[in-house]
């Protein structure tokens, strides 16, 4: 019996040992080459939403929607590594008195989760997102990051990056975005299926307000400029 669990252990041992190997080496590829897709992707390709994507270059994105993405989904965006620790407390302290469980994750999580892993909440893979957080904060940089979250975040049925979300909604491209496009766009998540920036909900044109709000606050934060220059 403990030679079994010895080879057993040895075996789980050489394999999360290939895993992080196989891990890093796509890490450090992503610095130069964009994911050609993701398991998001495909797990919704199979659930009939098809795959509009659309991979534009940083300086094609345009600065409004970098703008009301960091207002909207992480405002401390140039001053963390990857985890927001104050966010995480309060959800987990909310999750113990009973709330509902809301979002805590950064830029730099969602763009791990949607580049790396599955969609889900379980702890392991919770555990993965971190991980992998603070591996491309350490080899990426911050505008990668960002380039990154704005080329596979879903922003709509089957729709995903900004340059598939400005061309689908309002028939341009993302540098083109004025500032109300990109902050009716971003207030669609975090459920891009269910909402329509071309039909906003009161509850979304709220959400729109409140980003465009926060954008004139942080376009003046010298971090953030530094983040959105070419």
């Amino acid at each position: 019996m403990k030679g079994f669990l010895a080879k057993t252990w040895k075996r789980i041992k050489r394999f999360a040992f290939f895993a992080f190997l196989l891990h890093l080496a796509y890490a450090i590829a992503l610095i130069w080459f964009t994911p050609p897709i993701t398991l998001t992707m495909i797990s919704n390709m199979f659930k009939g939403y098809g795959l509009n994507y659309e991979r534009p270059a940083y300086h094609e994105q345009g600065k409004q929607i970098k703008l009301a993405a960091l207002a909207s989904e992480d405002q401390k965006f140039p001053d963390h590594y990857g985890i927001d620790f104050t966010a995480v407390k309060d959800v987990l302290v909310e999750k113990s008195s009973g709330k509902r469980l809301r979002g805590g994750s950064t830029i730099t999580q969602q763009t791990a989760k949607n580049v790396f892993l599955w969609q889900g909440r379980s702890w392991v893979r919770k555990g993965l997102e971190a991980y992998s957080s603070l591996l491309i904060e350490l080899i990426w940089s911050k505008k990668r990051i960002l380039e990154y979250y704005l080329h596979i975040a879903e922003m709509g049925e089957g729709i995903y990056g900004i340059k598939a979300a400005a061309k689908h909604y309002y028939n341009t491209t993302p540098s083109k975005l004025s500032a109300v496009q990109a902050a009716s766009i971003i207030s669609c998540l975090p459920n891009p299926k269910k909402r329509n920036p071309l039909k906003p909900t009161n509850k979304m044109k709220r959400k729109q307000q409140w980003i465009l709000s926060q954008m004139k606050i942080l376009a003046q934060d010298k971090d953030v400029k530094a983040i959105l220059s070419n």
